[in-house]
């Protein structure tokens, strides 16, 4: 862990609350353990694709792909924590069944047959891992993804309306607006446990991540966007470091933060985190983080020799020095 300051009154970790899925939201899990063990992840819950979406079609579950990665990331450190992380992240092999399955998506979905609370299955598969944190469902029922795309049609001012996780990360054209759909009628409902954590934080972070099928859908659930703009925890975005193809092809960090704006433009932020070679025009960034009320943090966050990777213990120390100017400085 990385050394912390003495918290003097302080005496409780910081607590820290991450929103994302996928790959994004494991880089900035391993970054926040290095900072506290007081993590809790907020993951997304669309996925439609692989192993999750299978298990999802069949079975009518939470796709658990995403929710894997994050106990896997939060796993503890000792030798039976990394066992039970390679475990839970081996996908079988073979023409079969089981084919293309991960361990873990299969012990998450008998646990949810078996007890049919997520939350519970994911308190008790984090003390089987013995995690240093919590991991939550953004909602506790799947949903799905809608966008309005254009560029797809001859006349590329055209929207055409496309649905599903998979369908609107691989599309080749240009996504302007995302909405959420649940099996149900009515807005989707945040699971409880999710929107009392953002609320009780110290510090709320966003990204990195697919950002209109991993960060964005966080905003678009009612109770949590509420959560996300009332609490007074800091809260921080976390730049991905290269555009997404299909998704987010051709956006500069600074779309990014505008696409963050149109779908929660009453969210305030206090930090942006970046990383420096990622950024061909920083004012730019300066000035699309100040219309959120944040301030632009720039510094190699980039793990050696892959452009497109964090670094945990880089993103650590940026996150570190960001929280130590926005108000923390006594807690992290």
């Amino acid at each position: 862990m990385i050394p912390v300051q003495p918290s003097g009154a302080h005496d409780k970790p910081l607590r820290a609350v991450a929103l994302g899925g996928g790959h994004g939201l494991q880089a900035t899990l391993r970054a926040l353990r290095l900072l506290t063990p007081d993590v809790t992840a907020v993951v997304t819950v669309a996925d439609d694709g692989g192993s999750s979406g299978r298990l999802r079609r069949e079975l009518g579950l939470l796709p658990p792909g995403d929710l894997r990665k994050a106990l896997a990331a939060l796993a503890a450190e000792d030798d039976a924590g990394r066992m039970w992380a390679e475990v839970f992240q081996h996908r079988f092999g073979g023409n079969g069944a089981l084919a293309g399955h991960a361990v873990g998506n299969l012990l998450i979905a008998g646990l949810l047959e078996t007890l049919g609370d997520p939350v519970a299955v994911l308190d008790e598969v984090a003390r089987l891992m013995g995690l240093r944190g919590r991991v939550l469902p953004m909602c506790n029922v799947p949903l799905d993804i809608e966008a309005d795309v254009t560029g797809l049609d001859e006349d590329v001012t055209a929207v055409r309306r496309i649905r599903g996780q998979v369908a609107v990360a691989t599309t080749p054209g240009q996504v302007q607006r995302i909405r959420l759909r649940a099996d149900r009628n009515g807005p989707p409902a945040a699971c409880p446990q999710a929107v009392t954590a953002v609320l009780d934080a110290d510090v709320v972070l966003l990204g990195p991540g697919s950002w209109f099928t991993s960060v964005l859908p966080h905003l678009l659930v009612p109770e949590l966007h509420e959560a996300l703009v009332e609490t007074a925890a800091c809260k921080v975005v976390v730049l991905n470091l290269v555009p997404q193809p299909g998704e987010t092809a051709g956006f500069s960090p600074e779309r990014h933060l505008d696409v963050l704006c149109q779908h929660a433009p009453r969210l305030r932020v206090d930090a942006v985190v970046a990383d420096v070679d990622s950024v061909p025009t920083p004012e730019r960034l300066r000035t699309a983080a100040a219309s959120l009320g944040a301030t632009a943090h720039l510094s190699t966050v980039t793990a050696g020799g892959a452009a497109d990777r964090h670094d945990p213990a880089a993103l650590a120390l940026s996150l570190r020095d960001a929280l130590q100017l926005h108000g923390l400085h006594d807690r992290v």
